[in-house]
């Protein structure tokens, strides 16, 4: 499990505009470890990419309480299938009702599915420290659920699909924000949304065997997640409330097509999954 792209250690924290969640970082290097089982060096790389700055991650419930790394080394190579879904209210498409709840409160968590059973984790994070030095701690509360593969399958679609969508949802996006009145908006939202349009290497680590056509999904996903966050903060030069109304529906389209990606680049079953369909 070897560390990829353009990663640099430390990366920001995942409330940072641009920062991959914590879920969609825990479900890649899941994957990965499939394919190539973690020595003791392999896994140490995986458990400081998920963990970043953090105060080393636990996980707490169905499994009883153990640390992420502990976990991780249990699941290294025994994992069948793992996705990351990014839930919000009116759209909880693909998590199980067991941890529907949970999962969109925190907006995002990740599903398993190992020889011993079907697994939902929510990270819960609380942070710490001061605006100079921030801290988090964080807590993955591990949820037995039933088999979630199918059902997952059809809500996210194939990553083409999902590129496709994220093509379009970037001319919906651009439109929205060039008919908000940019200028009139507070400084810094007018320039951390340049800067996400501009674009820019994530600084993230990822696992060297994923497919170069997911992090490219994963990086246009988490740019575009970012700027709808910054740009629903404030209705801009929107003049009445009928405009207000267009804009926030384009910009949730934007939103639901980026979640959907992101489900689709950490989406992996194997062949051998229970419910992956037969051909």
């Amino acid at each position: 499990m070897d560390s990829h792209s353009s990663s640099t250690p430390g990366a920001a924290s995942a409330s940072a505009p641009g920062a991959l969640p914590r879920s969609a970082l825990l479900a890649l290097w899941l994957r990965a470890a499939h394919r190539a089982p973690a020595d003791d060096e392999a896994l140490a790389r995986a458990v400081r990419a998920v963990e970043r700055d953090d105060e080393p991650h636990v996980a707490s419930g169905a499994l009883g309480d153990v640390r992420l790394a502990d976990l991780l080394g249990a699941w290294s190579g025994g994992a069948s299938a793992v996705v990351a879904l990014a839930p919000v209210p009116g759209d909880v498409t693909g998590v199980p009702p067991e941890v529907a709840a949970t999962a969109t409160d925190v907006g995002e968590c990740v599903l398993v599915t190992t020889s011993a059973g079907s697994w939902a984790l929510a990270p819960e994070v609380t942070e710490f420290g001061s605006d100079l030095e921030p801290g988090h701690l964080v807590t993955w509360h591990v949820t037995a659920v039933a088999p979630w593969t199918t059902r997952v399958l059809g809500a996210t679609g194939t990553l083409g699909e999902a590129e496709h969508e994220l093509r379009t949802a970037l001319l919906v996006a651009t439109q929205a924000l060039d008919a908000l009145d940019v200028a009139r908006w507070r400084e810094d939202a007018a320039d951390a949304i340049a800067g996400l349009r501009s674009g820019g290497a994530p600084s993230w680590q990822l696992p060297a065997s994923l497919d170069g056509r997911a992090v490219r999904v994963l990086e246009q996903a988490v740019r575009l997640r970012a700027i709808v966050d910054l740009a629903a903060a404030d209705d801009g030069g929107a003049v009445n409330l009928w405009q207000a109304d267009q804009r926030s529906t384009a910009l949730r389209e934007v939103d639901r097509a980026s979640r959907r990606a992101i489900g689709a680049a950490t989406l992996w079953v194997s062949d051998d999954a229970p419910g992956r369909p037969r051909a």
